[in-house]
């Protein structure tokens, strides 16, 4: 029988078979209702109006109508066939006992609704013996009507004679005796599929949180590898020109060998605050219990991109810096991006221009987004250098070029990385902000070359 789910999604469910445990109980209920069985039929045929059948005929019958339901719901359906005829049997063959067969009987019912493997079969099953059950009521009732020395203290005279409402009574006891059974017996089985759909809803949240755990994890790994990349190659890589630059003077130019030395000094000294920064910011995170907020704690942002650039010139790549539109304010993810994108950028500017290149970082503050776009004049894809970055670019497996798409793809914006026609590099990105009014004229607000 095809069930239906609260989604709406339909699906096939069957009702497992019990445990041991649950064997051994029907076989000590079947046990109880034999031994209980035994007692009443003693007493009905101690009153000396019941039960004419000889004691072995009884004792069979005694086994035939309670031993099978210790099979109840193993094979439900024959349980309740084999009760249908051995309830049949104490009339037919005047056995004398009417209480705890009629329980058999009311169980064997039951049990092939709750238990019931195929729900087709249980409700024919059901249906046939049940059937058979009320003819047999109605037959009797109607052949007893005409024997006037059956029940002979009933009338039979009158719209509604006492031998009528004899035989109402008998209906309708009998339609509230298979109806209690079959509802009952739906029930169960509509209670177990519930508590089995409850209890696969559990196991599969259950794993959703781990699920969403692990790639919380993993986004957390993400984030933190980006945040060392940009902070640690920018600082390493000026630290790296500089000990290059002052090994080169050191014996014939102490001063500028002394200056290199002091800008390593500084920038060591910033990599260290970053990361010191960074650490404090992730073990904040890890103690809130609240969602992990979506702006970085950073302090680096637009605002710092004038000193990022004497950072760049500093270490040997002369940049000139636009900021064209008016600035306002952004939010603190966008600004972040807007500073690692250009940190990155220029740091591979000057890892692979070569000695001449120069570099231009351009600021758009647009009506609905902010444009930065970081350029050089490096030797491009002919040289080795040129050949990695482009080699990067196209394949996008480099971790800067990904660390800078996925800054990008935070914030919903988007970013072109490829090396320029004319020569030399292009980083651009767009991140999208809240839109104000469009100003027309775009001026130039600041210009300022480093050499």
């Amino acid at each position: 029988m095809s069930e239906t789910t609260e989604a709406g999604q339909s699906e096939e469910w069957v009702r497992p078979r019990p445990s041991r445990t649950g064997y051994r109980n029907d076989l000590l209920l079947a046990l109880a209702l034999a031994v209980g069985t035994t007692i009443t039929l003693v007493l009905f045929r101690a009153t000396g109006t019941f039960g004419t059948a000889p004691g072995w005929q009884a004792a069979i019958w005694i086994v035939a109508a309670t031993m099978p339901l210790a099979l109840r719901r193993r094979w439900p359906e024959v349980v309740a066939l084999i009760s249908s005829l051995a309830f049949a049997a104490a009339y037919v063959f005047e056995i004398g006992e009417m209480l705890f067969s009629q329980i058999c009987l009311f169980v064997a019912i039951y049990s092939v609704g709750a238990w019931g493997r195929n729900r087709r079969i249980a409700t024919i099953v059901r249906a046939v013996i049940v059937s058979a059950m009320l003819a047999w009521v109605f037959w009797q009732l109607i052949y007893y009507s005409a024997v006037q020395d059956y029940l002979p203290e009933l009338p039979r005279e009158g719209a509604l004679s006492p031998y009528l409402a004899y035989g109402l009574i008998n209906i309708i006891t009998n339609l509230l005796y298979f109806g209690g059974a079959w509802f009952f017996g739906d029930s169960a089985y509509r209670s177990a599929r519930a508590r089995a759909l409850l209890e696969q809803r559990t196991i599969e949240l259950a794993e959703e949180r781990e699920r969403t755990k692990q790639q919380a994890l993993a986004l957390e790994r993400v984030r933190i590898a980006r945040e060392l990349h940009d902070v640690v190659a920018h600082h390493v890589s000026v630290m790296g020109v500089q000990a290059g630059a002052a090994r080169r003077v050191l014996e014939r130019d102490p001063a500028q060998a002394s200056a290199s030395l002091s800008l390593i000094e500084q920038n060591a000294r910033s990599a260290v605050d970053e990361l010191h920064l960074l650490l404090g910011t992730l073990r904040s995170e890890q103690q809130e219990t609240g969602p992990v907020p979506a702006q970085s704690s950073s302090t680096r942002g637009i605002e710092q991109l004038a000193e990022l650039v004497a950072d760049a010139a500093g270490g040997g790549l002369p940049v000139e810096l636009s900021i064209i539109g008016e600035p306002r304010a952004v939010p603190g993810g966008v600004s972040l991006g807007v500073y690692r994108v250009a940190q990155e950028a220029l740091t591979n500017a000057r890892k692979h221009g070569g000695g001449g290149a120069r570099a231009d970082l351009r600021v758009r503050y647009l009506a609905d987004a902010v444009e930065l776009e970081v350029s050089d004049s490096g030797v491009g894809a002919s040289a080795r250098g040129g050949a990695a970055r482009a080699t990067n670019s196209s394949s996008g497996s480099g971790l800067g070029h990904v660390g800078m798409r996925e800054r990008v793809a935070a914030v919903g914006g988007s970013i072109e990385i490829g090396p320029r026609a004319r020569g030399g590099y292009l980083v651009r990105a767009r991140f999208p902000i809240a839109p104000v009014a469009a100003d027309t004229h775009s001026p130039l607000i600041e210009s300022t070359p480093h050499d």
